[in-house]
């Protein structure tokens, strides 16, 4: 049994729900053999009929690929023969295939799935805890058939190592330390014309502060004087702030405060951006400033609408959900859009502050009621719609602008759906803060936000940016450095 080439491996119901193409990458073309038990199956089962989740979508994805005619109970003597056994009764086996498409749609790749079905597990006998029998089981069997066990569970995960198997997560798509990647630099120079960057391993759109230094009587002091600029294909690009941000500025909309507003404006709204990725903390601008994005695009021609969408699962109360709450769709939608309806709020009272006081009311500036109807108004005016994301399977989105929110809380098989959805002439925002992560099987170091803002660091493709300033208040900034 020595130089096994394969290697097989048990698969925890957490790495199918995280992603179901998980079974494809880790089956590498032939080189692994996959392995679940019985547990497995009837938790992917209980699973499915959750309408309104990632989790319940992954489940359902499961039994809809592996839904075939070829299916088949085999023997213990038809197993991969690296399986090394021991004190093997009573237990049977299934082979199931996994049907993946390709990227010619005429084509799939086939994964086999051994299964591994048990009646009785010794672990029933011993186990006394109030949870994580199941687990105790899946590890029963990986113990037995000398399998290793991948989850994504950490606790799962421990308590596997603590007992002495070989158990590990899923490392695809994690991202170690998202939130110090840094696409703004400061650099000094002396003749703006001689600037060499030492390290050209910048991506488009990374952001640069150059500061003029002077040299007098053998001393080199800064002069004030700051310019800034775009990294674009391999040089660097001026920005003039006084005149993009100056007089001709459209004055209905609300202009950027700060350096990292400016270069987060400008980004949207070049021609030649398609995707955008913003991390950024509470307070920090992101949802109001993409809405001023989305509003120059579309006076422009360039866009025909706006699209605002984010999960509408709170993962730890099923209460929260869109199924639970009162109203029409439409209205158990409202309670998730909040962030967007405040930009545009905001940006009513700016187009409007030099209005008198009867015209203000009369639009519903100082009557909720009304201030709704201005909502309302303002929304169809610019063509702005909330979508579930749900919903974003089966459409093609062409010629809108797209703002994805709360984008930690999504996976990267979400992430991709979105993507995909993707029409011509449609630019994607991808935005949400990395330390507001609330969903169960995800955590800093994978979840959508996360990888794209690695993407970005390593692909021209992909315009990123960190807003690392709050000014919200100084009580919320408190709050999001100090909890």
């Amino acid at each position: 049994m020595t130089n096994i080439k394969h290697k097989a491996y048990m698969l925890d119901t957490s790495i199918i729900l995280d992603d179901t193409k998980n079974i494809l990458r880790i089956y590498d073309n032939g080189q692994n053999y996959i392995f679940i038990s019985n547990i497995v199956l009837a938790e992917l089962n209980n699973k499915k009929d959750d309408a309104f989740s990632e989790v319940g979508f992954q489940a359902r994805e499961f039994f809809r690929i592996t839904d075939n005619n070829r299916g088949k109970t085999i023997s213990i003597d038809e197993l991969p023969e690296v399986l090394k056994f021991k004190n093997i009764e009573n237990d049977k086996y299934y082979l199931l295939f996994a049907d993946f498409s390709t990227k010619s749609s005429d084509d799939f790749e086939s994964v086999p799935i051994y299964v591994v079905y048990r009646e009785e597990y010794r672990a029933e006998k011993s186990f006394h805890q109030n949870h994580g029998l199941n687990d105790a089981k899946i590890a029963e069997i990986t113990n037995d058939y000398n399998l290793k066990l991948l989850t994504n569970d950490i606790s799962f995960k421990i308590s596997a190592q603590i007992q002495g198997l070989n158990a590990d997560s899923l490392k695809n798509y994690q991202v170690e330390n998202a939130n110090e990647i840094e696409f703004f630099h400061e650099i000094t120079y002396k003749n703006i014309e001689d600037i060499v960057l030492e390290n050209e391993n910048f991506s488009n759109y990374e952001q640069f502060q150059l500061n003029e230094i002077i040299e007098d009587n053998n001393q080199t002091y800064e002069s004030g004087v700051k310019k800034y600029a775009f990294y674009i294909n391999k040089k660097l690009e001026l920005i003039d702030f006084d005149k993009d941000f100056g007089e001709n500025f459209d004055n209905e909309l609300v202009k950027p405060m700060n350096i990292e507003q400016k270069f987060y404006f400008l980004m949207m709204t070049r021609l030649d951006n398609y995707i955008t990725v913003a991390g950024g903390s509470t307070g920090s601008g992101k949802t109001l400033i993409a809405l001023q994005a989305g509003l120059k695009l579309f006076k422009d021609g360039l866009i025909d609408g706006i699209i605002y969408a984010r999960n509408t699962v709170a993962v730890e109360d099923r209460y929260s959900s869109l199924g639970f709450r009162k109203g029409d769709e439409k209205q158990k939608l409202g309670y998730f859009m909040y962030p967007l309806y405040n930009a545009i709020n905001f940006t009513i009272e700016n187009m409007t502050k030099n209005i008198t006081k009867l015209k203000l009311e009369n639009i519903g500036i100082e009557n909720n009621m009304l201030k709704q109807s201005a909502t309302e108004n303002f929304m169809q005016k610019y063509n702005i719609e909330t979508i579930d994301i749900a919903h974003l399977r089966g459409t093609t989105i062409s010629r809108k602008f797209v703002i994805i929110d709360e984008s930690q809380n999504m996976t990267t098989s979400t992430l991709k759906l979105i993507g995909t959805r993707i029409g011509e002439g449609t630019r994607l925002l991808i935005t949400g803060d990395i330390n507001q992560i609330d969903h169960p099987y995800l955590f800093k170091t994978r979840n959508a936000l996360s990888l794209m803002l690695k993407k970005a660091k390593d692909d021209n493709f992909i315009a990123g940016i960190q807003l690392r300033h709050t000014i919200r208040s100084k009580i919320a900034d408190w709050f999001d450095k100090q909890l």
